[in-house]
């Protein structure tokens, strides 16, 4: 099972993913797209991804915006699972 990291090493991680913000135990972004059918191109290519890495995001999509919220569920926290699927999904055009 994952480990949550501490809050000194959660502030070492997100200081280095741009973009991404600290939110309630949750990393989160929301990326805005030309349109609808480009919102769901990104959403698409999350799949591989998440199912490499076996952690999968919340997202929620409103027409031209993707919200990507990532935490480690069963653990109740985030953990190293998060950063490694957040900078991942950071390199996705």
């Amino acid at each position: 099972m994952a480990q949550l990291l501490t809050e000194a090493e959660i502030q070492k991680q997100a200081k280095a993913l741009s973009g991404w913000t600290l939110k309630d135990s949750k990393l989160q972004i929301t990326r805005t797209f030309k349109d609808f059918v480009k919102a769901i191109e990104f959403v698409n290519k999350l799949v591989e991804p998440a199912e490499s890495q076996g952690h999968h995001p919340d997202i929620e999509i409103s027409y031209n915006q993707v919200k990507i919220t990532l935490t480690t569920h069963d653990v109740g926290g985030l953990t190293q699972l998060d950063f490694d699927v957040a900078r991942a999904i950071s390199q996705i055009d």
